[in-house]
């Protein structure tokens, strides 16, 4: 079975050292690459972040400490040498592409072509609460790659005038650190932005989903590049993928009923919790696309918590013990992944298992290798 690469969450909080210092040491153990989320708002309301449902209420003064991904990946690059840097996933409403695109090409050259740009196509919460307009997300996304693409090709000034964007003899002088420019991976679910991620992207980033279904829409891309006359191999299927790791069942049951974990599947669309049997907690289609944490009072947030049962958790997130991962991943790594961003939430679940969790993550390397 081709070895499949592994990603580490990167560290989102101060110290900043502590966030190199982080990556060197993923390095040294093998991993493939490190990524750091693109939040200004984080999922956890403020009225969950209490001493009564978290201990990490007693040690962080809210849910919402994010450094800003570029940065970080720059820094990081800059001090490792052979770890990925990449960003799990920013948007093209928030950056304007021109910004993002010379963003992209200074951290290939400080990475030495390291950094890989993962886009989506934006969460409201980072959204709307910022003033900015929610309207026509794939959309934006979509035609905010041709931009980039447009100005990391082009040999000189160049215009453009598109339903969102307009480029009047613009340019972008600094070329890529290598032969070819930054990867850029897109963040998929959905028909449009399957298609859009075979006619336009260098990998795949979708969120956890049945391992059926990855093949499924892996296929989906496939066709979709190969219409475009691109070549579907040289797209990169990765995912996302939230780990709940314990040493013992016990311990996993434990973290399945956490009130944080629970939380988190809040992002989950309505069907899904409609395909397992229970009642959607939001009356929205789907959590990233509707759910702003800090409109969000004391009373909903525990209606929220209460109304996500831990077999949604196990559904949403690789549960179980190191070995118990690795079985599970299989039959995904037989629909094709080939990379997988371990977004370890363990300590979401009990902060003590945090240093633990780090070192279930190496041994799921060393039996992933071993498959």
């Amino acid at each position: 079975m081709r070895r499949l690469e592994l990603g580490v969450p990167g560290q989102i909080m101060p110290p900043a050292e502590g966030a190199v210092r982080f990556a060197q040491r993923a390095e040294a153990d093998g991993f493939d690459a490190v990524w750091w989320p693109d939040h200004l708002m984080g999922w956890h309301a403020d009225t969950m972040w209490t001493p009564d449902l978290t201990p990490l209420a007693a040690v962080q003064p809210n849910p919402h400490t994010y450094f800003d991904p570029l940065i970080m990946m720059g820094v990081v690059g800059s001090q490792t040498e052979r770890i990925k840097v990449g960003v799990v996933v920013t948007d093209l409403i928030r950056r304007n592409p021109a910004m993002a695109a010379a963003s992209a090409l200074t951290l290939d050259h400080v990475t030495k072509g390291r950094a890989i740009i993962g886009l989506g196509s934006g969460e409201k919460l980072n959204v709307t609460p910022y003033g900015m307009s929610f309207d026509k997300p794939v959309a934006k996304l979509s035609e905010g790659i041709d931009v980039m693409r447009l100005l990391w090709e082009a040999d000189g000034p160049v215009s453009y005038d598109g339903a969102f964007h307009r480029l009047d003899h613009a340019v972008l002088g600094l070329a890529p650190y290598g032969a070819t420019p930054p990867e850029i991976w897109t963040a998929a679910h959905g028909p449009r932005m399957l298609r859009l991620t075979g006619e336009k992207a260098d990998g795949w980033l979708p969120t956890k989903m049945t391992a059926p279904d990855y093949g499924s829409a892996l296929t989906t891309i496939a066709r979709s590049a190969q219409d475009a006359g691109r070549d579907p191999d040289a797209i990169t299927p990765g995912m996302l993928g939230y780990v709940l790791m314990g040493p013992d069942e016990e311990t996993v049951r434990r973290l399945t009923e956490a009130p944080l974990v629970r939380a988190l599947c809040v992002l989950l669309p309505s069907q899904v919790f409609r395909d397992l049997g229970v009642e959607p907690p939001l009356d929205a289609g789907s959590g990233f696309h509707d759910f702003i944490p800090t409109t969000i009072g004391r009373a909903e947030s525990l209606r929220i918590i209460d109304a996500i049962p831990p077999e949604v958790v196990r559904h949403y997130a690789f549960c179980g013990t190191p070995k118990q991962v690795a079985e599970e991943l299989a039959p995904y790594r037989e629909n094709g992944l080939r990379h997988l961003v371990m977004w370890n939430i363990t300590a979401f679940g009990d902060p003590s298992l945090a240093r633990w969790s780090f070192e279930a993550m190496k041994e799921l390397r060393l039996l992933l290798d071993a498959q």
